[in-house]
């Protein structure tokens, strides 16, 4: 190595906690690799490690949208939206989208991470008691401790648990997902709402999964309740069903006048652009019409639960979402390889997205899987839920 390639030292503690990770996370594991790092997916595998519940990223439509308006924008909007929130500079997409949901008002954001960071701390003054779900997403989490607020976690989807915390710590605020991005579960969402107003609470509901592929036109397991009026405000990313990039805040129109000018996540980030802008407007106008699909995903996932379940696995998807528990990391990555070899291809999910000895291989399901596809994986399955190396809890 030459002088001018090398590097000082690192302070010690920072050596020691890199080698640290590199140890837990990386080299204990028999491949070498990080846990979610497995083979890449030949051409003819069944790959289902993608959000893209309706299979839109290659739509032809969307992607000459978006191509035509990479030509036409030559706008000067590399800057925070801080500055973009004249009525003038405010895209047309977040009215269309707060109509579409049923919401007042809509405000974009660079990611669904985002969007739930910056939600959390325009709306939670420090302290504010915060009930969250233990399956909810890591923003939400995070979202919590920027707002210096008080997590008080309650048991997935047990509203005695969350009747328990509400008795103890009081008037705050309630947030869930819709369906749950590790086991697919949905939330019961009419009583939360119900506790909510027993206990003078605000309700955020995470429509990541939802939007898209849940109610009329896809527009959301909150809408297709009748929940509109009831939940105070909803999130979404639009990496999911939308198959792009950036998120969404949906509340009322005091949120839209004031988060722009205090979360963190939205003054010091750049604006979602023109053109991006014009590609999820033409996939909105897509997923409304998508019925088709939306009808193909929900078939799918229909028969991939059924046969999961009359193998012997423990599935407790309701949703597009459907999860192989595994259990340890060791017996995780044996699961992992032993599907991969047989051309069946899982997103792994392990600390930090779930706990220790928790893990699970997570199938999403997609609207352009067909019967084959479902049936070459649950002979698959089978076959690894008989091997008597393998375990699934």
């Amino acid at each position: 190595m030459s002088d001018k390639t090398k590097t000082k030292p690192l302070p010690s503690f920072i050596e020691e906690r890199l080698n640290f990770y590199i140890q837990d996370l990386i080299t204990q594991n028999q491949s070498q690799k990080h846990l979610v790092l497995g083979k890449r997916p030949p051409r003819n595998a069944v790959v289902m490690q993608s959000n893209d519940y309706l299979a839109l990223s290659h739509n032809k439509p969307i992607q000459q949208a978006h191509q035509a308006a990479i030509s036409e924008h030559d706008d000067n909007v590399v800057m925070s939206a801080i500055f973009l929130q004249d009525d003038e500079s405010k895209p047309a997409f977040e009215t269309e989208l707060a109509s579409y949901v049923g919401m007042e008002s809509c405000l974009l954001s660079q990611s669904g991470w985002a969007a739930n960071i910056g939600l959390l701390q325009t709306i939670c003054p420090p302290s504010t008691p915060v009930y969250i779900d233990f399956f909810a997403h890591m923003s939400l989490w995070e979202g919590i401790r920027a707002a210096c607020a008080l997590a008080h976690p309650f048991m997935h989807n047990n509203m005695n648990h969350l009747r328990k915390q509400l008795e103890r710590h009081g008037s705050g605020v309630i947030v869930v997902d819709s369906v749950y991005s590790t086991i697919g579960t949905i939330a019961p969402l009419r009583d939360i709402y119900e506790m909510a107003q027993e206990f003078d609470c605000a309700v955020v509901v995470d429509e990541s999964h939802s939007l898209g592929t849940h109610g009329e036109n896809g527009a959301g397991l909150v809408h297709a309740l009748g929940l509109t009026n009831q939940v105070d405000f909803i999130t979404v990313s639009l990496a999911k069903t939308f198959a792009y990039r950036a998120g969404a805040i949906l509340g009322p129109k005091q949120l839209s006048e004031t988060l722009p000018f205090v979360a963190y996540p939205a003054i010091f980030s750049s604006t979602v652009l023109p053109q991006e802008v014009v590609r999820l407007e033409k996939t909105l106008e897509v997923i409304k019409g998508a019925e088709d699909k939306r009808e193909a995903l929900f078939k799918s996932a229909k028969s991939l639960t059924t046969g999961l379940k009359r193998i012997g696995f423990n599935i407790r998807s309701e949703s597009q979402i459907v999860a192989l528990e595994c259990g340890s990391e060791r017996n995780t990555e044996r699961v992992r390889d032993f599907l991969e070899e047989r051309d069946v291809f899982g997103a792994v999910f392990c600390r930090p997205a779930t706990g220790k000895n928790k893990n699970i291989i997570r199938f999403s399901v997609n609207a352009d899987m067909t019967p084959r596809n479902i049936d070459h994986v649950l002979t698959v399955c089978h076959e690894a839920y008989n091997h008597p190396e393998l375990e699934f809890v």
